[in-house]
């Protein structure tokens, strides 16, 4: 069998297209890249950028959605068998492709539910993270034209895609459900283009489609503090051949097409849930490094109610993320992903650090009623052969206020949130590849919660007030678990 050498995962900002590829050869990529503005050396004299991912026949425009894959030192030329294509498809321009994810996981205490782990949140139950479905049509590359997607999500994970007025709609489905997360249209090249509907996030690293991430469970920042979807229209710029630039304008969070509740504090703009959402992506000239910066803003419902009318306080609502890439070597590539998030209006202002169950907790200099989260991941990759590949992920997450962070989102699991302080997690984990379709990811992680003493002096730490352990006891957790990712 034939191999192409490849080097790095893409993690570009969603929305990101790439400019012309260097060769023929190199166009079956998986993710965006960029071609030197010089005559493109021969393929095997070639550097690959460091926005390349290896699973060839994904189209080039869509990669971001894998930005987070594991960097693969090669890959089969012609990448996963595609089962569902047609020649009435393929000569209409439509990709029809998809995959199922199988997992399961458990936490050393024995407790039915894997504390703040949100994807595969069930313990010793084998679960059907994903079963996705694509269909799209990719925008020509000089050629102004027409294109489009559509990703449906059957799965476990379903409860985490969801849109407010969109497929929250028609689940009622405790463990298993059908998500829509991506619906849009698109016009233009891929150089200069016009996204508009139901699309994934620009913000953070690590995303949902299972095939886009290098472990099976995921970090603080991607569950908690970031959004999932959008609403709207993006707009994408590719200057030159290191320099990507997407911004656009979305209805916040998580939604289709749901408006804001009446404000209990009327104002200029409080009736908008217009929100911006942008990216500016560089990289270096030899395509080792790559820069992306992301920002999304607007107004929200953050949390807080007025107490003498009952109508949601709406506040700005603001996250920002930086991602950067290093191949060190052909085997080693270091990442690097903080996250800053702010929501105002989070509770009632009044309420901040009062006593009693309704009291908000808050470190001192905090805005009044305001809630801040933050973190850094570091990621640590090596490719020990062409179908072998070790990963390590280091993640300090900050849940200033107690705002973000739940031991349990679903139905049934304890729902236990709140935790003011500081949450760590060291991830160990191997993607195996078994010929071009199927990837096994087993993983090893760790977690453990620092908390503030301000948040103890309060009645917390003992019995249902930590996030993990049989009782929501335990400041820490031992948790296993491996997956199983077939493409089709």
């Amino acid at each position: 069998m034939k191999f192409m050498k490849f080097t790095l995962p893409a993690w570009v900002a969603a929305g990101l297209v790439a400019a012309a590829p260097a060769s023929g050869a190199d166009q079956f990529g998986n993710y965006d890249y960029y071609a030197q503005a010089e005559a493109p050396a021969p393929v095997e004299d070639a550097v690959p950028p460091v926005t390349l991912m290896p699973r060839a026949g994904v189209p080039d425009e869509d990669v971001y959605q894998l930005r987070a894959a594991a960097p693969q030192e090669a890959a089969f030329e012609e990448g996963a068998t595609r089962y569902l294509e047609t020649d009435f498809l393929k000569k209409r321009g439509i990709e029809t492709y998809g995959f199922v994810d199988v997992g399961i996981g458990a936490n050393a205490w024995g407790a039915d539910w894997n504390g703040p782990i949100t994807f595969n949140d069930r313990a010793w139950q084998a679960q059907m993270n994903q079963l996705y479905l694509i269909n799209e049509r990719v925008l020509k590359e000089d050629e102004l034209s027409l294109g489009g997607r559509v990703d449906l999500l059957y799965g476990t994970d379903f409860l985490y895609t969801v849109a407010g007025g969109l497929d929250s709609a028609w689940n009622s489905g405790r463990y298993y459900g059908l998500a829509m997360p991506q619906l849009y249209g698109e016009v233009g090249t891929q150089e200069l283009n016009v996204k508009f509907g139901h699309f994934y996030t620009l913000i953070g690293y690590e995303v949902v489609p299972a095939t886009g991430n290098f472990f099976y469970t995921h970090a603080y920042t991607m569950q908690y503090g970031e959004p999932f979807t959008h609403t709207g229209v993006l707009g994408t710029w590719v200057p030159n051949d290191q320099l990507t630039i997407i911004g656009g304008v979305t209805n916040g969070w998580d939604n289709w097409d749901i408006g804001l509740p009446t404000p209990a504090n009327p104002g200029t703009g409080q009736n908008s849930n217009a929100a911006f959402l942008g990216a500016i992506t560089f990289s270096s000239a030899d395509g080792s490094q790559a820069l992306t910066l992301a920002n999304s803003s607007g107004n929200e419902a953050n949390g807080g109610v007025d107490p003498l009318s009952g109508n949601d306080f709406i506040g700005n609502r603001t996250v920002t993320s930086v991602v950067y890439t290093n191949e060190f070597t052909d085997k080693l590539t270091y990442v690097y992903q903080s996250d800053f998030g702010y929501a105002a209006y989070a509770n009632d202002p009044a309420l901040q650090n009062a006593a009693g169950p309704d009291g908000f907790y808050a470190p001192q200099g905090n805005q009044p009623g305001s809630a801040y989260w933050y973190g850094v991941n570091q990621y640590l990759f090596y490719n020990f052969t062409d179908s072998l590949i070790g990963g390590m992920r280091l993640e300090w997450f900050r849940d200033n206020n107690g705002y973000r962070v739940v031991s349990g989102l679903r139905d049934g699991s304890p729902g236990v949130g709140g935790y003011a302080g500081n949450l760590w997690a060291m991830t160990w984990g191997l993607n195996y590849l078994v010929g071009s379709n199927v990837i096994i990811r087993p993983e090893l992680r760790y977690d453990w919660f620092s908390a503030d003493e301000g948040w103890i002096d309060r009645g917390n730490g003992g019995e249902g007030t930590m996030p993990y352990g049989r009782l929501n006891e335990k400041n820490s957790q031992f948790y296993g678990g491996c997956d199983i990712i077939w493409q089709f």
